[in-house]
């Protein structure tokens, strides 16, 4: 096969596109033409072994040789740069996410589910900040007292932090970086009503990717806790939340959209997050499919797919230790 680049420069007035087309020229001589990412978008000059082409970041759609091309390009391709990296991002933002963010307990293996009494089902220990289900903490506290052993963690094995341990121990994983620690902090900043040192805390923990501040996030720029309110930001942290697997994101993210008459974008977060268990997810697609704009087969995929995250997410344990909740709470 021998393939020559051919570049054609077209002057408009002040405007200079250039454009590549490749001949291919098999044994059966046969010619494609069409744009090339062999080829810089601004200059037309090929990648060689001295010259790299770097990708333009937003849309992928064609390359560089420098920084001067990317922005003498930029009046010509923004449109379609603009274009392509929306549907990117939607791409991103309607793709079905394996589990939740919470996903399974390193324990039992069984999912976790977030729910609304999401502090009563499970429980971050202090020592290493991994997330366990309370049915295990539940079975494991048991069996510490009926055999008299001292409490440890169920995961790393270190012994059982009080509050005030715990909270040192936290300010340590703090210091090294560790965002499950940094938002566990946000919270209590925020249950303090300290929304600025609230906002500090889950800012950084956004940077290391952690959902849940992305989440918090989005609601402090809902409501302007701390923050003006700004739309702009809320959408872009409960977005990065939902691609997440934050189901309370994601359903935030529908009301918004059917708020906006986007009612086809309103479902899909809908069907989205009802397949990772949320309840009120389900909810908004019963009413959709009673005003027609959920499909009887759609509804009952969804209805399937929650009633199979909300099972898999069960167990005795998990089942006992709710129930000691609850006779817990009407006793105090």
């Amino acid at each position: 096969m021998f393939v020559t680049h051919f570049y054609k420069r077209h002057d408009d007035m002040n405007d200079i596109k250039y454009e590549s087309a490749a001949l291919v020229l098999l044994s059966g001589g046969s010619v494609v033409d069409g744009p090339s990412t062999s080829t810089c978008a601004s200059c037309g000059i090929a990648e060689v072994d001295e010259i790299t082409l770097e990708e333009c970041t937003d849309c992928k759609l064609v390359r560089y040789c420098s920084d001067e091309c990317r922005r003498g390009h930029m009046s010509h391709h923004e449109e379609a740069c603009q274009k392509r990296a929306a549907e990117l991002r939607d791409e991103l933002l309607f793709e079905q996410p394996e589990s939740s963010y919470l996903g399974d307990c390193p324990i039992c293996m069984l999912p976790m589910r977030d729910t609304l009494s999401i502090e009563t089902t499970t429980i971050m220990m202090p020592c290493c900040s991994k997330v366990i289900c309370r049915g295990c903490f539940s079975v494991n506290n048991k069996r510490l007292v009926e055999e008299s052993l001292d409490r440890s963690c169920l995961f790393c094995r270190a012994p059982m932090l009080g509050w005030k341990e715990g909270d040192k121990q936290r300010m340590k994983r703090r210091e090294i970086n560790d965002p499950a620690a940094m938002t566990f902090e946000g919270l209590q900043q925020l249950v303090q009503g300290d929304y600025s040192s609230a906002f500090e805390w889950y800012t950084k923990a956004a940077r290391l990717g952690d959902v849940v501040a992305h989440f918090a996030l989005g609601l402090m720029y809902l409501d302007g806790l701390g923050v003006e309110e700004d739309r702009r930001k809320k959408i872009h942290h409960l977005e990065e939340a939902a691609i997440g697997g934050h189901p309370d994101a994601r359903h935030i993210l529908g009301c918004d959209e059917w708020d906006n008459g986007n009612t086809e974008r309103a479902v899909k977060h809908w069907i989205i997050a009802a397949n990772l268990g949320d309840d009120g997810s389900i909810k908004e697609l019963m009413r959709m499919f009673k005003e027609g704009f959920v499909s009887k087969d759609d509804l009952a995929a969804a209805l399937r797919a929650h009633q199979a995250a909300v099972d898999a997410a069960k167990s005795p344990q998990r089942d006992a230790a709710e129930e000691y909740d609850r006779i817990e709470n009407n006793i105090h």
